[in-house]
């Protein structure tokens, strides 16, 4: 447990579509060096859609749009992450109009696959949820 750590840190992270229909995907020392989606926490006062768009941008250098909820996830103090923390993961689904990415240093490489091959790769467990979730809801998309 964190002993600085009063409440669960909302946060936001997505799933985003490439116009070739792959997901971006990094790897971050953060979770162990497996593969996660891009996102983070949320500022006071500001919305789940403003505080997506600027994690993406800051973690990816990519702009997205047509954001839609996928679901939310309880990580409480699970030894996948870095530090102990308890987070409420916020995931959505989203779309860019570009490919080039510009990582800042949370991540250390990255790739685009298409969810079958995403399923295949060393994701941690919480992107591995989301990416089956967003395969039984394909309706959303």
């Amino acid at each position: 447990m964190n002993p600085k750590q009063q409440f669960p840190e909302p946060t936001v992270g997505a799933l985003i579509f490439n116009p070739e229909g792959k997901i971006f995907l990094m790897k971050s020392h953060k979770w162990q060096g497996k593969y996660v989606i891009p996102g983070g926490h949320i500022e006071l006062g500001e919305k789940m859609e403003e505080a997506l768009k600027r994690e993406i941008k800051e973690e990816a250098g990519l702009d997205i749009f047509g954001i839609k909820f996928l679901f939310f996830q309880e990580f409480i103090f699970d030894k996948a992450f870095w530090k102990m923390r308890h987070f409420i993961f916020f995931d959505f689904v989203c779309k860019t109009n570009s490919s080039k990415v510009t990582l800042n240093s949370e991540g250390q490489e990255y790739i685009w696959a298409t969810l079958d091959e995403a399923l295949k790769l060393p994701v941690e467990p919480y992107t591995g949820r989301a990416i089956k979730e967003l395969v039984k809801q394909k309706s959303i998309w």
